[in-house]
């Protein structure tokens, strides 16, 4: 019975956590390391590279699911990858040496703003920015979300929907699609870093990715089917939740 449920709740876990990365487009790591420190109580950095184990495959089904709805520009997509790989390789070698709990207070209180100006640019029925950028300039957003890869390991996509609809006026499900490409091969090679450091749970892992993997579409098509306004909501809320706490435990 023991055995039965240390199986069935990862499962149970991984599929609302593969869900939530779906309609987010996030591939559910941010909401599954407070899970695994809190839940199953394990040290910060195992639980960063289990939550990769449910992160790659859960970003490939999305992208793939995304794609297919709503191709992205290839050329465009590239070079915003690009741009996030250098900045992460960059960034990362820098944010050895720093005080990683100051920079997610930081990165917290740059969410909050971005969830609550989200909210409020909902609420006000407009955009405070009476401009948008032109979309050549997307792939510099990958300088934005490769920095905050790099600097404190996540961020990457959720930094990138908020600034590409609040600056370049494209539809959050459209943004999700440019985060999650962003975020794969970054997703990758820290799984292959983690995994050479002994720092992954490969039962557990495997648990929650084989449960994201039931429910990761689904929350694709949840995404795609729910009007604008009601899936920004949602995703300003997320980011919400996840500022505080960042900002809490640092």
């Amino acid at each position: 019975m023991i055995l039965a449920l240390s199986l069935l709740l990862p499962l149970l876990i991984g599929a609302a956590l593969g869900l939530a990365g779906g309609i987010f487009g996030i591939g559910g790591g941010i909401i599954a390391i407070p899970v695994m420190t809190g839940l199953f109580g394990m040290d910060q950095k195992l639980a960063q590279g289990t939550a990769l184990v449910m992160m790659v495959p859960n970003l490939s089904i999305s992208l793939w699911r995304y794609t297919q709805r709503q191709p992205l520009p290839k050329l465009r997509t590239a070079l915003l990858v690009l741009c996030a790989v250098t900045a992460t390789s960059l960034t990362a070698h820098y944010a050895s040496g720093l005080a990683s709990s100051e920079l997610r207070r930081y990165f917290g209180a740059f969410l909050l703003w971005l969830a609550i100006h989200s909210l409020w640019s909902l609420r006000a029925g407009r955009s405070r920015w009476s401009f948008a950028l032109p979309e050549r300039l997307i792939p510099l957003v990958g300088l934005v979300g490769g920095t905050c890869q790099g600097l404190i390991s996540i961020g990457g996509g959720m930094i990138t929907p908020p600034i590409l609809v609040t600056f370049f006026r494209q539809t959050l499900a459209i943004a999700q699609g440019f985060a999650i490409a962003q975020v794969m091969p970054s997703s990758i090679v820290a799984l292959l870093t983690f995994s050479h450091a002994g720092l992954v749970d490969w039962q557990m892992g495997v648990l929650f990715a084989l449960g994201g993997a039931l429910t990761v579409s689904y929350g694709v098509r949840i995404a795609h089917r729910l009007p604008e306004r009601r899936l920004r909501v949602a995703f300003a809320l997320m980011l919400l939740a996840t500022a505080v706490w960042m900002i809490v435990h640092g």
